[in-house]
């Protein structure tokens, strides 16, 4: 199936209470607290993982989901769209959108795998309205476990196409489920995924989400991909989890600002456009600390 090109800033305004709350139990529960139907990774699956690596901490970071081009000076990490190709010579993260549907793909969800879309009330799919997109269905461990075979296949592409790591898009789908799903659910198919990855070799990136933090060890999580931890202040309770292992993503001069006076000695920042629009387009926005 066809990857489009994702717009991005997939992340929601929750209050800065909420996240600060997962921040002070995440050290007490990571080795304790897991997800309802999700066991703990295999331990031996990383150890098994050939040639398994996690992004470098605090290197140059760019973020091209919107299409691959030459990265600025300085940076050694690109994350590109699992369509795309990585770019030699960089540690490369390719971007999935794991636990949504692309707009222009629900035809062929509906088509194939009707079952595995959230449904509401009226039996039509539930939606990110801001990106159109239809929700999977993570209510029972058979769908998660059929849906985790698909969205494997393309974690399988992104080893086949020489990445090190893969960025699991949307693990806050439950924000948008109309209370239909819960962050026990997300959770137990953010672990499928990881293992998936893990078994091709790959890293996994947690992507936003950072109330299940303390779920992070259960779910298998390598490193941490954030959108706006400096514009929310959020940036420390990623880097106290995965060992400042975090890229963020500011899509403001205020967020950015913010990021890079706190934690640029300590995390990889960088400023894009809200498209995310390769080099040389109009609105291209490009900036590191």
């Amino acid at each position: 199936m066809r990857t489009t090109l994702p717009l991005t800033a997939r992340r929601s305004q929750r209050a800065v209470a909420v996240a600060l709350a997962a921040v002070l139990t995440a050290v007490a529960l990571a080795g304790c607290s897991g997800a309802r139907g999700a066991a703990s990774p295999d331990e031996g699956t990383r150890e098994a993982a050939k040639g398994m690596q996690r992004p470098p901490a605090r290197a140059g970071f760019d973020y091209q989901i919107g299409g691959g081009y030459p990265s600025p000076s300085g940076v050694r990490v690109v994350s590109r769209d699992r369509g795309d190709s990585a770019q030699p010579g960089k540690y490369n993260i390719c971007y999935v959108n794991a636990f949504q549907a692309q707009p222009d793909a629900l035809d062929w969800w509906q088509r194939h795998h009707p079952r595995l879309l959230l449904r509401g009330e009226d039996g039509e799919p539930v939606l990110d309205r801001e990106w159109d997109e239809a929700l999977f269905d993570l209510t029972t461990a058979e769908r998660r476990e059929a849906l985790a075979r698909l969205v494997g296949r393309w974690i399988d592409g992104c080893a086949d196409k020489d990445f090190q790591a893969v960025e699991l898009d949307n693990l806050d789908s439950y924000e948008r489920s109309g209370g239909r799903l819960g962050h026990a659910d997300n959770a137990a198919f953010a672990a499928l995924l990881t293992r998936r990855a893990h078994r091709a070799g790959l890293a996994a990136g947690q992507k936003n989400a950072a109330e299940l933090l303390p779920r992070r060890a259960r779910m298998g999580f390598d490193f941490a991909v954030t959108e706006e931890c400096g514009q929310y202040d959020e940036c420390e309770q990623y880097a106290a989890a995965y060992d400042d292992r975090v890229l963020d993503v500011e899509y403001g001069a205020k967020g950015l600002a913010a990021a890079c006076r706190q934690w640029g000695d300590q995390i990889s920042v960088v400023r894009r456009d809200l498209d995310v629009l390769p080099e040389g387009r109009e609105g291209h926005v490009s900036e590191r600390c």
